[in-house]
Order: structure tokens, then sequence, then C-alpha cells
């Protein structure tokens, strides 16, 4: 933004001197030319030099902890905030982001929140490989035919055998998938009619911090905490700096998390009682701020967090942008996420002595009959969730997530443990002869090719088609467009794909997720996977720090 402001400044500069001098050089010679071109440069240098001033001003007060972005911490300060702005009132005194960078993916097959159902799921599983940062064969603690409660731990990680993974529902354990050198794929259970939980012994909330986190551990939560920077499974010798949780997913087709706490407020409220009883820091609640936004009372009137309010198209939802905005993470720096699920997951623990990971799944896209929620827990398996309610007559893809950020999967595969959404798609197998200069079908893009500006509202039916192949890796500035965090995601790619690593962590790599570049790579013209590409980035600074 203020690179823009210096470009239309010096641009307005021009034209003023450039008049000026064109006029008085007709009556009074050439000196004046001159003396109009001294004033334009020293014009142009003063400005420079407070463009400079600010920005070091900005930094330095980033290090020391002050709230640039909400106390106009700016030689600059905005018409708006000079104003007073356009915060709602319902707001209050909380804190109030307003986004302008990013972009909103309108899809047809929404669930409809009117319509929650129990599933039907006989079958789950824990699968090792959707936690990063776990050795791929952890260690078994139960075999083909063990029977399990829910909360009876699975397996270990051997690099880490305090953290437990344990079983989401009871049952037997009927099958242990393998893959390539024998790593452990899914721990299959099938579940009883009448669920049994392992009862824990709770330690008081005045516990001190190591029993806390033991417990938690051992009772198979920990999995469920991940740490920033990496976005892998926190470390229980590590104290977070703060915790952060995001109240709303602003991604394509995202489940409601106001249906998600809906009946959970108490327990939510207690799992918030826990987080701050795990960091010297704060737990921060990012909440959504969009106009007509409906937000739950066990978000808006949370006890003992700071409320912060996002306004702005996705991803002003990711738990990743949030912490950018409300406090970056800097070097040394750790911090916590986690979910409204989990939180709610936490507080049924300390409530009841009970790990029972419970789920509200959304089912949605146009290949399902009946867009709808399920209550079911984590791991369920999606053919059975999805079974009686998926379109055969079409082609279609099934998405363990949302269309950006998901896993193709199969009906014979599982949920991640943190999934809240399922997505079904038409497979985009087709080739367009020209496509991209003939615009006659409409599709998501951010493209002016397409009018899709004109009709704010309408609502796509997308596929998986990408529109072109892998080209050349060129410079757009689309990234940055879509992308509400102060880094340059381009240049950190480059930084990642040339081993560079000194420039991928000076760049900001510390602060991304791959759902932070999802919408990055939706827009990049030269078809580049930024996601994997992204967590090959982390993986080799984290085995670097």
């Amino acid at each position: 933004m203020k690179t823009s402001k210096c470009r239309s400044i010096i641009i307005l500069s021009l034209l003023f001197f450039s008049h000026v001098s064109y006029g008085q050089s007709l009556g009074s010679g050439g000196d004046l030319v001159m003396y109009s071109i001294l004033g334009l440069g020293i014009v142009l240098i003063v400005w420079a030099l407070l463009n400079l001033t600010d920005n070091m001003m900005q930094v330095e007060a980033k290090k020391q902890g002050v709230d640039t972005k909400n106390n106009n911490f700016s030689l600059f300060p905005s018409i708006a905030s000079l104003l007073g702005g356009a915060k709602p009132s319902r707001v209050g005194g909380d804190p109030y982001y307003k986004l302008s960078r990013g972009h909103n993916i309108k899809l047809e097959g929404e669930a409809d929140t009117n319509n929650a159902v129990d599933g039907s799921a006989v079958r789950y599983a824990v699968r090792p490989p959707e936690y990063r940062g776990i050795a791929p064969i952890p260690k078994l603690m139960v075999a083909e035919g063990d029977e399990v409660k829910a909360g009876d731990p699975v397996f270990f990680d051997k690099s880490n055998p305090d953290i437990k993974y344990s079983a989401p529902v009871s049952g037997e354990v009927v099958e242990v998938r393998r893959g390539a050198k024998r790593a452990i794929t899914e721990v299959i259970i099938l579940a009883d009619k009448e669920q049994a939980y392992r009862k824990y012994d709770v330690p008081g909330l005045d516990s001190d911090k190591e029993s806390l986190v033991s417990f938690l551990c051992d009772s198979g939560f920990w999995p469920l905490i991940n740490k920033r920077p990496f976005d892998v499974i926190a470390d229980p010798a590590v104290s977070p700096k703060n915790i952060f949780i995001s109240t709303f997913d602003s991604a394509p087709l995202a489940a409601d998390s106001n249906l998600i706490v809906s009946g959970n407020e108490e327990l939510f409220a207690a799992g918030l009682k826990v987080l701050n009883q795990l960091t010297d820091g704060k737990v921060h609640l990012g909440i959504n701020g969009r106009k007509g936004a409906k937000v739950s009372d066990a978000f808006a009137k949370a006890e003992g967090v700071d409320r912060h309010w996002f306004d702005g198209p996705h991803p002003s939802g990711n738990v990743g942008v949030q912490i950018h905005h409300i406090d970056p993470i800097l070097t040394n720096d750790v911090v916590w996420t986690l979910k409204v699920q989990d939180v709610i997951t936490l507080g049924e623990l300390f409530t009841s002595g009970k790990f029972a990971p419970k789920r509200v799944v959304a089912v949605t896209g146009v290949n399902i009959n009946k867009p709808h929620y399920i209550r079911t827990a984590a791991g369920a398996n999606i053919g059975e969730l999805l079974k009686g309610n998926l379109d055969d007559s079409a082609k279609a893809r099934i998405i363990d997530g949302n269309v950006l950020t998901g896993r193709t999967v199969t009906g014979d595969d599982f949920l991640n443990s943190g999934s809240s959404q399922i997505t079904v798609v038409n497979e985009g197998d087709y080739y367009e002869i020209f496509g991209w200069l003939l615009p006659i079908k409409p599709r998501p893009t951010i493209s002016r090719s397409f009018p899709n500006f004109l009709f704010p509202k309408h609502k796509f039916i997308p596929d998986t088609n990408t529109h072109g192949e892998k080209r050349a890796f060129v410079v757009t500035g689309q990234y940055e467009s879509v992308l509400p965090m102060d880094v340059y995601p381009q240049h950190i790619m480059k930084a990642i794909m040339t081993n560079d690593f000194e420039r991928m962590d000076g760049l900001g790599l510390a602060e991304l997720s791959e759902e932070d570049v999802a919408l990055c790579e939706f827009t990049c013209t030269s078809k580049m996977p930024l996601q994997n590409i992204l967590r090959q980035g982390l993986d080799m600074l984290r085995e670097q720090s």
C-alpha cells in the first residue's frame, strides 16, 4: 500500500513540476527549468526518507510488541483511521482488522445448516501420515483382533514416546494397513454400537503446567495441538508464547463453526480455560467480522481470551493470516494453534475425563444429492458417510477437506482427525481448444478475461481441470494480490527451489503453512504446486533449526 502511495506522489509531483517549469521557462529562460527539477529531486528524496523512516519505525515497533495495526502506528495514517473507520458496532472495544487482499470462491453445493444427521460410519481409523513431524513407522500398542475403548492408546512416536495417539471410538482393531517401506498408513477399528470410553483421572486446573502437559500427552489429545513455525505437532517441552484459535473458516463451502459449537458452548469455554493454563502469554480468538456474518455468543462473548475480529475475503479465516496481523512470529517464537472442534474435545476431556474427538462434518459439492452436516467421530470412513448420497451418474472426485487444500480420497479412505468437510466435485479430465482465449464457459478465476467481477454473487460449478499445463515460473504479482500478509510468496518459493536457507528464512517462510498459499496456487499462471513446494521448504528449515 505504501509503495502505491509513493508512486502516486511521484507521478503527481512530476506532472506538477513539469507543468510549472514549462510555463516559467517560456518567460524566464532555462534556469527556472533547472530549479524546478532540483525542487522535484528534493521532494522525492524527502518522501523516500519519510517512507524509510516509517517502515523502520513499524519494524522496530513490532519487535517491541507494539500493535501497529490497531494503533495506527504510522507517519501516514489512513483516511479511514482518521475518520474513525467503519468498525462494526458489535465489535465493541475489540481489535478489528479489515483485510482487502484475498479472493472468495463461491461454489454450488453448500451444506444445509438446518440438516444435521448422525453419521452411519462403522469403521474408523487412526492415520499416522496425517500428523506432521511423526516418524513414518510408529510403535504399535495394539494388534489385529484387540478390543479397545475410545481413548485407549493405539501407537506412539518412537522419537517422542510420551505422546500417545488414541482410538477415537471403541471397538475391535480389524486391520493395520501399511504402505511403502512397511510404513503404517491406517489402524482401522470396527466401532461398537454402544461406545465405551477409557476414564482418565483429570488433574485440576490449579496443577502445575508439567502435570497438565503430561496428562494431555497420555490421553491422546496432544497430537491435536499444532505449533508454528512449521505447522507440526507441538513439542511438549516448549511453552508457547501465545495460543491462537480461528473461530471461522473462509474457504469454499467450509463448515459453519456456529453449528459446530452449538450445544457445546460450555465445553468450548472449559477448553479455553485449560489453554490459559498452558501458556504464559495469551489465548487469541479470531472471530468472523464480515458484514452479515452470524457469530455465536460462545465466540463473541468468550471470556479469558483476547478477541479479534477479521473482515475480508478468504483467507481471512486462516489462523496463519490472523497470527500475522495479531502478533507476527519472530525469530525463536513458538505459538500453538487449535481448531474449534479440538477446543471442544479438550473441554470434554477435562469435564468428563473422556477423550471423545467428536466431529461435525459438512458434506458439500454439486455431486452430493443433499448437501448436509453429519455428526460423527474423528477418522470416520468416507464411503460410509457418503453412502446413498453420492450422485453416481457423474465422474466425480472426492476430497477430504476443501477444494483448495484437501486431499483426493476414495470411498475406502478415512477422514483426517481435523477434518470438518468433505467436498465432491466433477473430475476435470477434458481438454478445451483455446479455452483460455475463448472465455465462453464460466469458471472461478481472478482473471479479468472472464467477467466474473460483474456478477459477485454468482456461484460456480467447479471441476478439477487446471485449464493449462505447467509453464515457466514467471513474476506476475498474482500471489501478493490474494495473500494478506507482508511477505513475498514468489520470492520465498524460488528460495525454496534453490535451497537458499537464509533467504527463505529471512523472507518469512516460518509464518506460512500450506493453507496460506492455497489461493496463490489457485491463481498461479505457471501452475506450480506451491503447497508441496512450501512443505518442502518448511521441512528443510526445520531440519536446519
